[in-house]
């Protein structure tokens, strides 16, 4: 079963210049000057369920982008793409409730509270039965080798042990497709190695 598919995918960006100094700040606010940037070029690409596939490339070379279309947070500028049968940007709750994201750069915990209850919150947004509920978290409790962590506030973590219940929290629903963005930016070599074997 095709999970992702993408026809002639393109996003470009357009962004303001302005050349340095004083008196080019003063002209731009009547003449702005803009140029256009494509970070996804005709892209054509196919996923079958159960593929891991990973986006290798410079800084700028279009791979967050990709991974923000595929879940509806930015729209193409123009092309075809289907995930799961659903166009993304329509924010279907019943496409949104079959994926996850994981982006280095952004948290989905909430620093206030223990993840116990960060768990609990997710569980509720999701409508996960009890039952189930407590199963995957005894589940991926012992994957992560997380059980001393969940009962203290997210913010007294490590960066390490935050990202392990990151993973946790976006697992938590059981979702069919799991976009990683960096997932493991800012640890340590030997977080980075655990988050990659888990």
């Amino acid at each position: 079963m095709t999970v992702i598919e993408t026809r002639n995918l393109t996003k470009t960006y357009r962004r303001f210049k302005k050349p340095e100094g004083l008196k080019e700040s003063f002209r731009c606010l009547w003449k702005r000057e803009y140029e256009e940037k494509t970070a996804v070029s005709r892209l054509d690409f196919s996923m079958e369920e159960g593929e891991i596939t990973g986006l290798i490339g410079p800084n700028g070379a279009g791979k967050t982008t990709l991974t923000k279309m595929l879940t509806g947070i930015i729209a193409p500028t123009s092309g075809d793409i289907q995930v799961l049968g659903y166009y993304p940007n329509d924010l279907k709750n019943e496409l949104k409730q079959q994926y996850a994201v994981v982006m280095g750069q952004k948290s989905q915990l909430f620093f206030e509270l223990t993840a116990n209850d960060t768990l609990r919150l997710f569980k509720e947004i999701y409508g996960i039965e009890e039952k189930e509920f407590e199963e995957t978290k005894a589940y991926f409790t012992e994957l992560f080798g997380v059980r001393d962590l969940m009962d203290v506030q997210v913010r007294t973590l490590s960066l390490g042990e935050r990202m392990k219940l990151e993973l946790m929290t976006v697992l938590i629903h059981n979702p069919k497709i799991l976009f990683m963005d960096e997932p493991t930016l800012g640890l340590d070599a030997i977080a980075s190695k655990q988050i990659r074997n888990l």
